[in-house]
């Protein structure tokens, strides 16, 4: 049987790297746009459509970069040992 608290910490802890993430990909957005995009642009549509939209826009990159740090921060701030 697994043990609830041991759930619950392994949540905390997917959470916990997913903000991470956020933040960390929102720091490349934010401070190197043109070279983010272009290193995710790729073959494979849905990879690509998700970038595409910041291809030779590096302001909109910027922006959702402030955003994924915003959001990653709020994340991590309701996280809870």
């Amino acid at each position: 049987m697994i043990d609830p608290s041991t759930t619950r910490i392994g949540i905390r802890r997917t959470g916990e790297m997913a903000a991470v993430f956020m933040i960390g990909d929102g720091m490349l957005g934010l401070l190197q746009p043109t070279r983010h995009v272009a290193l995710w642009r790729s073959r494979v549509g849905a990879v690509d459509g998700m970038v595409r939209p910041f291809a030779g826009h590096p302001m909109r990159r910027r922006a959702y970069g402030l955003l994924q740090i915003a959001a990653g921060l709020a994340l991590a701030a309701r996280l809870k040992r």
